[in-house]
């Protein structure tokens, strides 16, 4: 959510700036900016939409000239997105210039005050209070930026990050932190900062990540010095090697993001259970879980903690864990959790899910089964993040990047990884045989083979689409594992082609749904050959007898689905546990399809942003 870039060193910054300002448009936003300092004058560009409406107005309008220099993207929190509430903003005098993303909870109070001091606002934002703060700070205690800042966000209330440019010290970027990720990357005599590595890695793959509650001052020539906001106490930095290329994060050919990252599934799910999984040896080798195997084993539940799509495969790890470990599980959105004041103990485990590592509410959620005794074990894509290192241990999906708004290889990761936990754990507890242990390894190893072959279905999905892309509703039904891939399915085509589409139990159609299903309903559901497959053809049969129009994900070689419904979509056979990695892939091929032909933006979905890191 937002996104921020800065530079400063030797190069011209603002085609540094532009460009990781594009590889940052992921994030979501509706308005960009950028501010130039070309040794005499700051030189400001800024407006409502794209980047590229951005680019054309710098071009045409603005000096262009300087080495040092700060963009933005905005998703708009306080004021709506226009001009002049897109970042960057000047305090009053015009010295100090901001980009920030976040949320200042009592900017309304600090700006009375202000304006009590004479201070006027162009804009609605609660950034532009805060530069202002920051500079009447610096007037009344006559202190340098670095220690305004610590005085004026000890006042603030809120997360943010922030960076600060104060055009009498040209040498200078001052950063902060907290709830919002912030990155700077080390090159040779310059700096980058970046909201994550992505706007930074063709340049250097040297970066520190900003802790929460942590600032840093960057200066040319100079050690980067980092501080304790709360304390002004000194930290010494870890400065960590980016995994990161600059191949992952281009599209290679696809037209949109998103299907690239559909595609990436096979080789995806091969990495993330590379080298944790000897299938033909039957072994399972996780150092989070190695490590603290009987805490893990031995907890009285397991509270998942999570947010959209995370959320999902957390749903299903429920039934994997339940089924295969025995553990029981309770699902938790982590944005009602933080606040409900739930009842932790400290022999629970909460797994907290996310694929930034950067979710707000999971974040919040994570502190405070800390405070409560809980172990907190982090499931996250990115190296470094905010969640894997607050959490006592974890495993990461090594994914690689996910640039499209709408999550899909982060699904089937994250469901891999959770396999694995809860088959490493049952087989600790001989809640399940050597040989079921043996038989989920090497069909998990068959996975990404199977999943390749779904993805070969691509073309009839298209057709699929093309027949419902103009309806206004849609049903997705499952049973047991697959009730959670219907509540995806559902999410993916409400994303990205804005279609209102619900996902339900199948057998929970009869208690309400029902008396929505007509000829003009589409109905997908989900009837693998697992499970409760005859209750869910039952489930077909009163869909048809009803006019709904059905689309059946069903398994290879069956006949009593496709002999109801208008079309169907077949994966290979496996088992029940992992037929979720093959269901969710059709779904995600046929949400994407939809919304193509419709000309929705599908990498950038409106309203939507890839790291929700604000609440």
């Amino acid at each position: 959510m937002c996104g921020i870039v800065g530079y400063i060193g030797n190069r011209d910054a603002y085609p540094v700036i532009m460009k990781g300002l594009q590889r940052l448009e992921y994030r979501g936003y509706d308005s960009a900016g950028i501010a130039l300092y070309d040794g005499n004058e700051l030189n400001l560009c800024k407006t409502k939409g794209k980047v590229a409406d951005l680019k054309k107005l710098c071009d045409e309008t603005t000096s262009t000239k300087g080495h040092v220099g700060i963009g933005h993207t905005r998703w708009a929190t306080h004021g709506i997105p226009n001009d002049v509430n897109s970042h960057p903003h000047y305090s009053n005098s015009g010295n100090l210039v901001i980009i920030h993303n976040g949320i200042i909870e009592n900017y309304a109070t600090i700006k009375k005050e202000l304006i009590k001091r004479g201070y006027s606002f162009q804009s609605d934002t609660d950034t532009e209070v805060l530069v202002n703060l920051i500079e009447d700070v610096m007037i009344n205690e006559d202190v340098k930026l670095g220690k305004a800042m610590q005085i004026a966000l000890n006042q603030a209330v809120g997360a943010y990050a922030i960076t600060v440019f104060d055009k009498r010290k040209p040498n200078e970027l001052v950063v902060a932190r907290l709830g919002s990720p912030l990155a700077i990357g080390i090159g040779e005599n310059e700096f980058f900062i970046a909201s994550d590595a992505s706007p930074f890695i063709e340049f250097t793959s040297n970066a520190i990540y900003l802790e929460d509650g942590e600032m840093a001052v960057i200066r040319l020539g100079k050690q980067i010095k980092v501080r304790k906001i709360q304390d002004d106490s000194l930290v010494d930095p870890y400065i960590q090697e980016l995994q990161l290329n600059l191949e992952q994060i281009e599209k290679n050919g696809y037209e949109h993001f998103m299907l690239k990252e559909i595609y990436e599934q096979p080789s995806a799910i091969t990495d993330t259970y590379r080298g944790r999984m000897l299938a033909n040896e039957g072994i399972i080798r996780m150092a989070g879980v190695d490590d603290n195997i009987e805490r893990l084993a031995n907890a009285k539940r397991i509270i998942v903690v999570a947010c959209g799509t995370s959320w999902h495969a957390g749903l299903v790890s429920e039934y994997i864990f339940e089924d295969l470990a025995r553990i029981p599980v309770e699902v938790e959105y982590a944005s009602e959790f933080r606040y409900r004041n739930p009842v932790i103990y400290e022999n629970d485990v909460v797994i907290a899910i996310s694929q930034s590592g950067e979710t707000a509410d999971t974040m919040a959620a994570i502190k405070l089964a800390k405070e409560k005794g809980a172990f907190v074990f982090g499931v996250c894509n990115v190296v470094g993040s905010s969640i894997s290192r607050e959490s006592h241990a974890g495993a990461y999906t090594h994914a690689g990047p996910e640039i499209g708004v709408a999550s899909t290889k982060a699904f089937t990761t994250q469901i891999t990884v959770l396999t694995l936990i809860a088959l490493k754990l049952a087989k600790y507890k001989g809640t399940i045989s050597d040989s079921t242990f043996r038989l989920h390894l090497q069909e998990l190893d068959r996975i990404p083979e199977k999943v390749a072959k779904v993805l070969e279905t691509n073309e009839h999905i298209k057709i699929i689409a093309d027949k419902y892309k103009d309806v206004s509703n849609c049903l997705y039904l499952g049973r047991g594992y697959n009730f959670p891939v219907a509540l995806e399915g559902a999410l993916k085509l409400k994303e990205i082609s804005y279609i209102h589409a619900e996902g339900y139990p199948a057998a929970e159609m009869k208690h309400g749904p029902i008396a929505l299903i007509d000829e003009q309903m589409p109905v997908v559901v989900i009837a693998t050959n697992k499970g409760h497959y005859d209750k869910v053809v039952s489930n077909v049969q009163e869909i048809k007898s009803r006019k709904g129009k059905i689309i059946g994900i069903v398994t290879e070689g069956d006949e009593a689905v496709r002999e109801l419904a208008d079309y169907v979509i077949e994966v290979p056979d496996t088992i029940e546990s992992l037929t979720p990695l093959l269901t969710t892939i059709p779904l995600q091929l046929l949400s994407y399809h939809i919304a193509v032909m419709l000309g929705k933006n599908v990498d950038q979905p409106r309203n939507l942003a890839k790291s929700v890191t604000v609440e």
